[in-house]
């Protein structure tokens, strides 16, 4: 009888169809990884990036949610249920993320290190992933720092409503997103029974799922968040 395990896949709303770690590609990396190795995948969770402190797990309500439900079917089971992911960096690119999960006692799987990748080596990989991220950073500072310095202007400093505006419209996206991640799981507390905003906000608290700002759930939260629903299903 195949093991079973959990996937989580992340992806970007903006690079998602432009890297080989879109959606359909870490789907396949982790199938493929499943059938070879005896697994079965007993659920699938895919949260879409929101940007600055997804390193975070309360900015993580799909991972929190896929953590819980790989404990629930262990508790079940009485069987180990990891959660499989395609990359490291998909999980995160900070080590000491990387650690604290690992701390949780919820096995991980990268697909493409294998089944048997020892703990110490996914720290040294999550360190050099951490190192990458920092390097690009770097590397982006120096060259606008250079280009300041040969006269050009960086950004548009007159126009602040056209700024502001900008920032609107970014807030919302990723508002839009955050709701996009977290709907899922508020259909599977409805589906458990939870009919009304206090029920679900309940729910959501119970299962470590925090709030787009870390905090815990209201009945006024989860309305907004509920709201968001029409934006996004024009979006898809």
């Amino acid at each position: 009888m195949p093991s079973q395990a959990v996937a989580y896949l992340r992806v970007s709303t903006d690079r998602q169809g432009r890297s080989g770690l879109g959606l359909e590609a870490q789907r396949e990396a982790i199938a493929r990884f499943a059938e070879a190795e005896g697994f079965e995948i007993v659920a699938e969770f895919v949260e879409v990036e929101t940007g600055k402190g997804a390193d975070a797990l309360d900015r993580r309500p799909v991972l929190t949610e896929a953590l819980a439900t790989a404990k629930r079917t262990k508790a079940t089971t009485r069987e180990d249920c990891p959660v499989i992911v395609a990359k490291l960096d998909r999980l995160s690119r900070d080590v000491h993320f990387i650690s604290g999960l690992m701390s949780q006692g919820t096995g991980f799987i990268v697909a493409d290190l294998g089944a048997n990748a020892d703990p110490f080596f996914l720290h040294i990989y999550a360190a050099i992933a951490e190192k990458e991220r920092k390097l690009i950073s770097e590397r982006t500072r120096a060259a606008l720092a250079v280009r300041k310095a040969q006269g050009m202007v960086l950004g548009n400093r007159t126009n602040l409503a056209e700024a502001q505006a900008k920032g609107g419209k970014a807030a919302k996206i990723a508002a839009n997103a955050f709701a996009a991640n977290v709907l899922p799981v508020i259909e599977q507390v409805k589906a458990a029974g939870a009919s009304s905003y206090n029920a679900i906000a309940t729910a959501l608290n119970e299962r470590g799922v925090k709030t787009a700002r870390g905090g815990t759930w209201a009945a006024a939260t989860v309305r907004n968040v509920m709201l968001r629903a029409p934006d996004i299903a024009k979006a898809a």
